[in-house]
């Protein structure tokens, strides 16, 4: 059970990509802490499915459909937030995750290795993956950045990854987009630090979600060879839970524990950021 943050009550969020394993997580403990929250996914019935179960709870949640790479349709979920909560104080930027088309089939190229190269990406696949997980970021931080700018203490929280520190092997779109959020999450961070609003990043670690489950486990759910070497890695030895976020969210959302912090990406990671491999 987390501490109450009686400090944020009453305040109300923003989460792209809301129904998200992840995302959703963090949008039930801050409706626990009676933050009105809004569930944005370009799909409003999965967004639907989350903001139901925060109601049936005694939580304050709605789901509006909203494609974080359309800035019109942005600027219509911000319209349908004000009308039912009337403010904007939090803005999470969940949205992005990765896509097989921007994905190689091969960890180190070889001339004579069969399966998707990196010569094989299409530029289509691999600009969808990165627009997604940063110019998504960008458009929403725009499009809601101007209400925020209008509460007393107004954040803006990134998702990070592992991948922007050090490139995992497969992923070249998703890496370069997750390390530009973290610089992103700086420039951010400075560019708006008079006005108060803080931004800042969580970067997780290795979580088990709808998008990376076939990547990490078989059918049994037994570990692939990719979840052997994480494993290897990851001193804690083991995969991070939602609400292993939880905490981290809520400390870098309440002005009264994390006032004066703004332009850092934290590592949620069961150590696997710090450990050098030997």
């Amino acid at each position: 059970m987390f501490s109450t943050h009686e400090n944020i009550a009453g305040r109300t969020a923003v989460i792209t990509g809301g129904s998200g394993v992840l995302c959703s997580e963090m949008a039930r403990q801050l409706a626990i802490q009676k933050v009105n929250v809004a569930i944005l996914n370009r799909t409003v019935e999965k967004g639907q499915d989350v903001a139901d179960k925060i109601n049936g709870a005694g939580g304050n949640a709605i789901a509006v459909a909203a494609d974080v790479l359309d800035r019109s349709s942005l600027e219509n979920a911000k319209g349908q937030i004000l009308e039912a909560f009337g403010r904007i104080d939090i803005l999470i930027n969940g949205a992005g995750g990765n896509h097989p088309d921007a994905v190689t089939d091969i960890e180190i190229h070889e001339d004579k290795a069969s399966g998707k190269s990196f010569f094989d990406l299409e530029e289509d696949g691999f600009s969808r993956v990165f627009a997604s997980n940063f110019t998504g970021t960008f458009l929403a931080s725009q499009v809601f950045g101007k209400e925020l700018l209008k509460q007393n203490s107004p954040v803006i929280l990134n998702i990070s990854s592992m991948s922007a520190f050090a490139p995992m092997t497969k992923v070249p779109a998703y890496s370069a987009a997750k390390s530009a959020i973290n610089n992103f999450t700086m420039w951010m961070a400075v560019h708006f630090a008079e006005e108060n609003l803080r931004v800042n990043a969580i970067a997780p670690g290795f979580f088990l979600t709808k998008q990376n489950k076939d990547l990490l486990t078989y059918a049994d759910g037994s570990l692939t060879p990719r979840s052997g070497k994480i494993m290897a890695s990851t001193p804690m030895k083991r995969f991070g839970k939602p609400e292993d976020l939880v905490g981290t969210m809520l400390w870098l959302i309440d002005e009264n524990y994390s006032g004066f912090v703004t332009g850092i990406t934290v590592p949620v990671d069961g150590g696997f950021l710090a450990y050098s491999g030997v």
